[in-house]
């Protein structure tokens, strides 16, 4: 494929945690004058990957060549020494320090009384220019210029070090178009000096513009190398998330799609709903009994489009309208008392309260929406903790249990039984499925359409198009942080059809 010799050579890499192995054998080669891009879903192997080549893991098994050289690695300075510099996506720089400290911090330039500040101003003004940065003042605090430029300033510190791999971890997840176009310049010019940048993101478009090499990761283990440039998106995608394109295809039995009725409004009607860095303006009607799944890759945008309508983050953009009625959600408060409850995907750190019981967790929302000076009363408590454990089938049935005691599908049932109580016209469920067993999963994917037959209107955000497909009366398509499509999910429409849409359409909704 190449006539290079690699800078980087990992071979069988294995790392295991008490319980679970993060990663298999796993295969990487980096070629000098390349960006490498290490693709994968959530839970892949990218990020363990690329702490085994830095030096923050230690790996069990496997060998990891540099130039040809064995290399063990017993922590990051190991790395850096071996010429391995890392930019992440948060720029881990000091911003009390000046430019040009940034970029020489461990480099500074010594004379016989110490650090020679002006010396050290000087070389770090060359690296900068190397960067395309010589109109910034090496003197100036760091935290006077925007997050794109201090990526920029944190690759010029990797020059520093005469770095022959560099890794970009999500470099642009914080940029806008224009500073993601400044940030691929300074990439391929670091490339084209002979630089390996091993570069990872989830947003596709930028994938094909930028690298030239990918290697797939899915649950720890190596799938492929493959040339970006004769590699099909639709099939990219297949292998990340496990797929042949005649299985994509294939789909269980799906919900009969909702039938509109004449004249109907819908629950909620948002146009150009937005927040800058997160997620771009975005329309979107939901109506009463119709479940409205979101599609796409992670990083795509579909839980941010989730938070906003939820308020759990407030909208710079955009316009919201309830039952016709135009109103601000900002906050998750007011969400709740106008009727619209989410489940987040975080079910651990921002679902569950692990040393509460399950009626407590069922009842807090509820609780919180009336005021803590008016208690529910303990006969209307007892009822509903009753009535959502015996319709969502909690297991074990007793609400005084701590609920961290429970199993991750039991938990989530708990955490639908909390927005339920609130009797919400819109219920949002952010990955309500994910990390649970079979059967938890197939009882929770009934109560959705459950929810929907009883005219509550749902979205229903999830990584597995198979449910998304089988459940959703719309789909909404997303990808790099944009609504990019609406399908209606009739009987022509199947998993593979969201894979092309995602493949084939740009940001901006036109073919890619």
């Amino acid at each position: 494929m190449t006539d290079k010799q690699p800078i980087v050579v990992m071979k069988g890499i294995t790392i295991e945690f008490p319980g679970v192995k993060a990663l298999d054998g796993v295969d990487l080669t980096l070629y000098p004058g390349e960006v490498h891009a290490l693709m994968g879903e959530n839970g892949a192997g990218k990020s363990t990957m690329i702490k085994a080549l830095t030096g923050v893991y230690k790996i069990n098994a496997g060998t990891i060549l540099v130039e040809g050289r064995p290399q063990t690695f017993n922590g990051t300075l190991d790395a850096q020494n071996a010429g391995i510099a890392t930019v992440y996506q948060e720029v881990n720089l000091c911003t009390n320090l000046s430019i040009g400290e940034n970029v020489m911090l461990g480099h500074e330039a010594r004379g016989p009384l110490g650090i020679n500040w002006k010396k050290t101003h000087e070389e770090a003004r060359k690296y900068l220019a190397q960067m395309g940065l010589d109109h910034l003042d090496s003197h100036a605090p760091l935290s006077s210029i925007s997050i794109a430029m201090q990526q920029l300033v944190a690759i010029a510190r990797a020059m520093v070090i005469d770095a022959k791999v560099l890794i970009l971890d999500e470099p642009t997840s914080s940029l806008d178009a224009n500073e993601v176009q400044d940030l691929f310049k300074i990439m391929r010019k670091v490339r084209d000096s002979g630089v390996a940048i091993l570069f990872v993101s989830h947003f596709l478009d930028q994938i094909y513009e930028i690298t030239d090499r990918l290697t797939i990761l899915r649950n720890g283990k190596f799938i492929k190398e493959v040339m970006t440039r004769d590699t099909p998106r639709d099939e990219l995608i297949g292998m990340m998330i496990g797929k042949s394109a005649a299985e994509l295809s294939q789909i269980g039995a799906k919900k009969e799609r909702r039938a509109a009725k004449a004249g109907e409004k819908p629950i909620v009607s948002v146009k150009g709903l937005g927040k800058k860095g997160d997620i771009n303006p975005a329309d979107l009607d939901i109506y009463s009994g119709e479940v409205v799944g979101f599609a796409g890759l992670l990083g795509s945008g579909r839980t941010e489009l989730g938070r906003l309508l939820y308020g759990a983050d407030k909208p710079d953009s955009g316009t919201y309208e309830l039952n016709g009625k135009q109103v601000a959600i900002g906050d998750p408060y007011t969400a709740l008392k106008n009727k619209i409850a989410y489940s987040t995907e975080n079910r651990r750190d921002e679902g569950i309260i692990g040393d509460l019981t399950v009626r407590e967790n069922i009842l807090i929302a509820l609780q919180a929406t009336r005021g803590m000076f008016k208690p529910i009363p303990k006969k209307e408590a007892d009822e509903i903790v009753d009535k959502y454990m015996k319709e969502l089938n909690v297991r074990p049935a007793d609400p005084n249990k701590l609920i961290k005691n429970l199993s991750g599908g039991n938990q989530q049932k708990v955490l639908i039984a909390r927005w339920l109580a609130t009797h919400p016209e819109l219920l949002i469920l952010d990955e309500p499925t994910r990390g649970i067993d079979i059967g938890a999963k197939a009882e929770i994917q009934q109560v959705v359409l459950d929810l929907a037959a009883e005219g509550m209107g749902v979205v229903f955000i999830s990584s597995e198009l198979e449910e998304v497909v089988r459940l959703s009366d719309d789909i909404e398509v997303m990808k790099d942080r944009h609504k990019i499509a609406e399908i209606d999910n009739d009987d022509t429409v199947s998993q593979q059809t969201i894979v092309e849409t995602i493949a084939n359409t740009n940001v901006n909704g036109k073919e890619a």
